[in-house]
């Protein structure tokens, strides 16, 4: 048969086997193809791994201080091992070898007394199906990897045009710039410190960006109006939940991204719009967006006022909790009111 060729260095080899004869054999048959070690018990065997990292070892199963089987574990404690392909050396016959052979996740078996030929064949089909196994995994790995960078990619410019949109919305108030941030900068604390698990707490940020995406739909005479809006402007102001809901209702990769739009400006007692829900009815997310939407109303500057003080904005969430808001939201909102010291939660002194 004609020698095992390979493009590169030849494959390492280590023959583990108590008897001498054996190993011999086996060195001479190898070592016209690879480079061999041989060792007669697995602590010989690791003096020479602490230098010596195989591509394929060869073990005999049955051994007077530890089988095969028993040396294997030991082999796999290495995280250099872990992945080195096994074949067994055996002169046993009887199915039940065979079996335990595969079960403790072993390459394959070859039996003694060796057979050239075999033993060539064997040891150059294992090497050659863990190269392609190696290779496939750093391939899955590379793809995976430029996977993750395109949708990181994608995701960052999702996020980048959001905040554009949500600025261009805040645009349209020349008092409240900045609004459509800081409401989801506080729907994202409110969410952690209900112990929301991070992917949602992020979701619960862009959805809370586009909540007043509907305002685009409202003429600037009226958001800007600095008197009191009539009745008939105010009905129009109370159309941007729709509009914002029929804006945002087809996009498939976020079905929840129209919640916050829609259902802010409900309240928990049913007198809210535009469906007029109540209670847990309220999607929760909506619910959260209402409670943050409210405190950054009352810490900025409006056409019509100033910010109000904080410890007016403080009382009105306590005297509208339960009845405009979720009494959870609102006492986390309370906590972070009571954490601000110094009245600068919105932006550096925009309450003082």
């Amino acid at each position: 048969m004609d020698s095992v060729q390979f493009t590169d260095a030849p494959p390492k080899v280590l023959v583990i086997d108590d008897e001498s004869m054996m190993r011999l054999q086996a060195k001479k048959i190898l070592q016209s193809c690879y480079t061999v070690e041989v060792a007669d018990g697995l602590p010989s065997a690791l003096d020479i791994l602490e230098a010596y990292t195989p591509d394929l070892i060869f073990l005999d199963i049955y051994m007077p201080e530890m089988d095969g089987f028993e040396a294997l574990q030991k082999l796999r404690e290495f995280d250099a091992l872990k992945d080195v392909p096994v074949i067994f050396l055996t002169a046993a016959e009887d199915s039940e070898t065979e079996t335990k052979v595969f079960k403790v996740g072993a390459a394959d078996f070859i039996k003694k007394p060796y057979v050239k030929d075999v033993i060539l064949e064997r040891s150059k089909r294992i090497l050659s199906l863990s190269r392609f196994q190696k290779s496939l995994e750093k391939e899955v790995d590379r793809r995976t990897a430029a996977l993750i960078a395109s949708e990181r990619k994608i995701m960052n410019l999702s996020l980048q045009m959001v905040k554009t949109l949500a600025s261009a919305i805040d645009a349209k108030d020349t008092y409240t710039n900045g609004h459509s941030v800081r409401v989801a900068q506080y729907s994202r604390e409110i969410a952690r410190r209900m112990g929301k698990p991070s992917d949602e707490v992020e979701e619960i940020y862009l959805i809370a960006l586009l909540h007043d995406v509907g305002k685009i739909g409202i003429p600037d005479a009226i958001i800007n109006k600095t008197s009191k809006l009539t009745d008939e402007e105010y009905d129009i102001i109370k159309k941007h939940s729709s509009i914002g809901a029929e804006i945002l209702k087809n996009i498939q990769e976020m079905p929840k991204i129209a919640i916050g739009a829609h259902w802010h400006h409900e309240r928990y007692d049913g007198r809210g719009y535009p469906d007029g829900l109540s209670g847990e009815n309220i999607p929760e997310i909506a619910r959260i967006i209402a409670v943050a939407d409210a405190y950054d109303a009352m810490t900025s500057r409006r056409s019509y006022r100033a910010a109000l003080p904080q410890p007016v904005v403080r009382g009105e969430i306590v005297k509208c909790r339960g009845l405009q808001f979720d009494p959870l939201m609102a006492d986390i909102m309370l906590s972070m009111i009571d954490e601000d010291v110094n009245y600068d939660m919105c932006d550096k002194g925009c309450g003082k």
